[in-house]
Parts: structure tokens; C-alpha cells; sequence
């Protein structure tokens, strides 16, 4: 058996930013399949985003932010339909 180092914080953090943009596509293109066989689902995920907010401690935080960047992602959602 090898031994494997021990990560390293930065190792850490593109690890999670990888298995981050893996969901955001597989997520993507979920959404992308059922939003063309039903339309009224962008229409309901519009509606519930005044429930998103940032899991952020002190000035880190920003609801909105969160919340626009799924604007962002329903938008383009909508432009391929």
C-alpha cells in the first residue's frame, strides 16, 4: 500500500470546487431535460427564491447575491427553451 500525502488546504479547495462545478452541471442539465417537457418548472423555482440565502457567517453574507445568481441560471435556462 502507498502512502498518500496528507491534503493540503489549497488541494482541499479545488477538490470542492471541482465536485461544486460537477453538480452545477449535472444539476444544470436536469433542469435544462425537465424544464423542455415542463415549461411551468422555471415558473416554480422563480417563485421559491425569496427562500435561497447564504449559509455565510457575519459580512460573508449575502442573500441576495445567492439569490441572483439562480436568476441568472433560470434565465439562461429560459433562453434555450
Amino acid at each position: 500500500m502507498t502512502d498518500q500525502p496528507s491534503p493540503t488546504p489549497l488541494n482541499l479547495i479545488a477538490d470542492g470546487r471541482r465536485r461544486e462545478m460537477a453538480v452545477e452541471h449535472i444539476l444544470f442539465g436536469t433542469i435544462r431535460f425537465l424544464s423542455h417537457r415542463h415549461p411551468e418548472l422555471l415558473d416554480e423555482l422563480e417563485g421559491s427564491l425569496s427562500h435561497l440565502w447564504d449559509k455565510s457567517e457575519g459580512e460573508e453574507r449575502d442573500d441576495e447575491a445567492v439569490r441572483d445568481i439562480a436568476r441568472k441560471f433560470i434565465r439562461s435556462l429560459r433562453a434555450e427553451a
